[in-house]
């Protein structure tokens, strides 16, 4: 190749890596409860919470309304640097006594996905407080099922079972969210964060947003179904990595084509194509448990599996890449094992 034509590609290669790592993607923080005396595996302690909340006003992060939020990312209509959203699965009554006011004091929104049926239970919020927080500026509330149930079909449950029990949680729950709310928003979070490919086609059939609970930031090639959230329990939100998921890139491929996460072998495979800018040699992956593993690259796309089998029903494996100013493309791939019990 010419020197000079070289010269173009390399410019024509650093700008469009630059406008890569430049553009305005999402990161979506999930929580459950912000308490110190709830269950720790999801919780965040209310020290950890304010950190949380402060850090992303030190780094100048703008936190925006989820469906708008992941609207304008989608559709690559909101510029440059990071915004964030927060969300909240369960309305946990930590929610409307600690959250809520702490996020008032700094005007952030945020969204709260309600499981219908727990509302006014011991240790839930009561229509009451949902309707009043819901009354707030920048509340939005939203659907996480009628009864928190595991929605991937079961094995051996027929496919009419299967049909009747989804359709009744997803729609029960939208409607009694209408009764008691008059609109709830279009979005919906997958309780567990498990999802298979015929319950994202519910979801999509409804028009609705899925939000799943594997990390990462949403994108331009995000699928609208498995939309991506960091938990922020204490275990996975301390201060020390936060920087990095708050300022992570959605990694540059189509999410939708990847696998919906129910394995058919353990441990599973996953593959993905080998695009620009992401260098193989830059390429980290890590699997839950076991660590940074190996992977390969064969024709073009990157082939990752574990060295061990997993034991646990849900697992990820996770890989990462410089994208240049210090963050970092995240992909996150949440794996089910439906032959393992339910929570």
């Amino acid at each position: 190749m010419p020197f000079n034509a070289f010269l173009k590609f390399s410019v024509l290669v650093a700008v469009m890596t630059t406008a890569i790592s430049a553009r305005a993607d999402l990161v979506v923080l999930q929580y459950h409860h912000v308490s110190d005396s709830t269950p720790p595996a999801t919780s965040t302690s209310v020290s950890l919470f304010e950190g949380q909340l402060d850090m992303i006003s030190d780094l100048q992060l703008e936190v925006v309304d989820l469906q708008k939020g992941t609207e304008r990312t989608l559709a690559g209509t909101d510029g440059q640097g990071n915004r964030i959203a927060i969300t909240f699965d369960d309305a946990y009554d930590s929610v409307y006594r600690t959250a809520a006011p702490l996020l008032a004091d700094k005007a952030y929104p945020y969204t709260i996905f309600v499981n219908t049926e727990a509302v006014g239970r011991n240790g839930y919020m009561t229509w009451d407080q949902i309707r009043e927080l819901a009354e707030r500026p920048g509340v939005t509330i939203a659907n996480h099922s009628a009864d928190h149930g595991h929605l991937a079909r079961k094995p051996n449950e027929s496919e009419s079972d299967w049909q009747a029990r989804v359709t009744n949680s997803l729609d029960s729950a939208q409607e009694a969210l209408a009764r008691k709310l008059d609109a709830p928003a279009p979005m919906f979070a997958y309780p567990y964060g498990e999802f298979d490919e015929a319950l994202e086609r519910k979801v999509a059939e409804r028009g609705w947003y899925g939000f799943g609970q594997q990390s990462g930031a949403i994108g331009q090639t995000t699928g609208k179904t498995r939309l991506p959230r960091f938990p922020m329990a204490n275990a996975y939100g301390q201060l020390g990595s936060l920087k990095n998921k708050l300022r992570s890139k959605a990694f540059p491929v189509d999410s939708g084509k990847l696998p919906d996460g129910v394995i058919s072998e353990n441990p599973p495979t996953l593959m993905f194509p080998l695009v620009d800018p992401i260098d193989a040699d830059r390429l980290t992956c890590f699997a839950s448990g076991q660590g940074r593993i190996d992977f390969d690259v064969i024709n073009g796309n990157v082939e990752v599996q574990a060295p061990e089998t997993f034991n646990s029903r849900r697992f990820r494996y996770n890989c990462t890449h410089p994208a240049g100013d210090g963050s970092f493309y995240w992909l996150s791939q949440q794996w089910l094992d439906l032959s393992k019990p339910e929570d």
